[in-house]
């Protein structure tokens, strides 16, 4: 493991692969890390790419420079703090690709960030920048059950549970947003330790209750949070994989995502795989990244 200081962040970090190959940076969700992602980072490093893969705040060893800096999980920190990442690298540009938070971090910087992005794999929501201003409306009662955790984590006894049972709370994430994958104890206990970070429950709280609108983000970032809130395009080359079995984002017969992309773009559905896709089916993944690879 590696850590780099960038941006509020002191950034813990995996490195596989060529130090001098194109890089590549995988980007993990809630409530996974880096773990799942080991597959992915073995087959890109065997084809001669440099794989770099952060723990995001609040998240493994990954830590905050200031005890003064708020610690928000909201969308425009997430997108902050890989840009922070890749300057602090001197990356110049990278292939970058992510589900969940880590996907909204990636679609961030494509979106906002063009020139410092050669490709884009987004897993589950394509286009995963959140629409704040439009969050209150309603959706349909199947997809508001799917959504149990985040009015959960919006009350005092969300906190305390997530506190006191965050290791309890998120396997039975995992369960239900992954129903076909039959992960053992072994691969939870890999990926389990890093929900004890210091900033994991305030991170996680913000995150959720930001995107509906109800609680103020960090001001540092209102900037950025002002630029997505137009709903900006994705110009770079992307490729979007869902799995067929995602629990909590099951993939829809028409493609809501394809308007906000711009370029080259393929939407790709993955059978007998759930929310976690790079740890699920790595070598879809991984394929996914090597196709944008080659597109010019």
């Amino acid at each position: 493991m590696k850590s780099i200081k960038a941006g509020s962040l002191e950034i813990h970090y995996y490195e596989v692969g060529d130090e001098s190959g194109n890089p590549v940076i995988l980007l993990h969700g809630f409530p996974y890390d880096v773990r799942a992602y080991d597959a992915v980072a073995a087959n890109l490093a065997g084809h001669g790419y440099r794989c770099l893969v952060p723990y995001l705040r609040g998240y493994g060893l990954t830590r905050f420079l200031s005890h003064e800096t708020m610690r928000s999980g909201q969308q425009a920190a997430l997108g902050a703090d890989l840009l922070a990442f890749m300057d602090a690298l001197s990356i110049r540009t990278a292939l970058l690709g992510g589900y969940d938070w880590g996907g909204r971090a990636a679609c961030i910087v494509a979106a906002l960030w063009p020139e410092r992005v050669r490709g884009l794999v987004s897993c589950g929501q394509g286009y995963n920048i959140q629409d704040i201003a439009n969050a209150w409306k309603p959706a349909p009662a199947v997809e508001e059950a799917r959504y149990w955790y985040m009015y959960y984590f919006h009350t005092e006894r969300g906190r305390v549970g997530l506190t006191q049972n965050r290791r309890d709370v998120c396997r039975y994430i995992w369960s239900l947003w992954s129903p076909s994958w039959h992960f053992n104890d072994a691969t939870w206990a890999a990926t389990a330790p890093s929900f004890d970070n210091p900033d994991f429950v305030e991170i996680v709280l913000h995150s959720y209750r930001h995107r509906f609108g109800g609680i103020a983000g960090d001001p540092a970032y209102d900037g950025i949070e002002g630029r997505l809130a137009t709903q900006p395009a994705i110009t770079v080359p992307s490729i979007v994989l869902q799995g067929q079995d995602d629990g909590v984002d099951p993939p829809t017969k028409e493609d809501f995502d394809y308007p906000h992309f711009t370029g080259f773009y393929e939407r790709r559905i993955i059978d007998g795989t759930g929310h976690n896709l790079p740890q699920e089916a790595p070598e879809a993944f991984a394929d996914a990244m090597l196709t944008l690879a080659e597109v010019r």
